[in-house]
């Protein structure tokens, strides 16, 4: 393994600038809307970002339309 890793190191490069901005905005999104539990599930889950990226499509975009929603009802 260790030897393949030497051999194949760009494979881990790429795959590292896929998961660290889906990670990142994943990261941020979870605790702007104070989703502790998704955030940490986020952070210690390594998914190749397909957690990541179902909580910005789909989690976090239903926060935030219930959270413009109700600013706009306030209003």
């Amino acid at each position: 393994m260790e030897q393949f890793m030497q051999q194949n190191w760009w494979m881990m490069a790429i795959l590292t600038l896929w998961l660290l901005p889906w990670k990142g905005v994943a990261l941020w999104k979870a605790a702007r809307l104070g989703h502790m539990k998704w955030f940490i599930a986020i952070l210690i889950l390594n998914t190749l970002a397909l957690l990541d990226i179902f909580y910005i499509f789909v989690i976090a975009r239903k926060a935030e339309k219930k959270e413009t929603s109700d600013e706009n009802s306030n209003a």
